[in-house]
């Protein structure tokens, strides 16, 4: 899936992968006591932080990895009907394999 979106340099536009809302022993959990995910799909990637030297830092998550992100990292937006995040790549924890 692509998004109309292109970040600047170090962001990425994430879409956040909503987490199950049943427990392992069939109870529904409702949204006021569900914590937010913290995973997420990357959409889109920046170039890369420019670095004192002129050169592009190497980014190192890529469209397509699922990342975890930190609590309250990014900012929230919504295009058309859809809500996306975007994260500066220090706010990225790590890439799900």
């Amino acid at each position: 899936m692509s998004v109309n979106i292109r970040p600047l340099s170090d962001k990425i536009v994430v879409e956040v992968i909503d987490e199950t809302e049943q427990t392992s022993g069939g109870i529904f959990i409702p949204d006021s006591a569900r914590e937010k995910s913290q995973k997420a799909k990357v959409l889109a990637v920046g170039p890369g932080k420019t670095l004192e030297n002129g050169q592009k830092e190497e980014m190192e998550v890529k469209v397509g990895d699922v990342v975890l992100f930190a609590k309250y990292g990014g900012s929230d937006i919504k295009v058309g009907d859809k809500e996306y995040k975007i994260l500066s790549v220090r706010d990225v924890l790590g890439i799900i394999e």
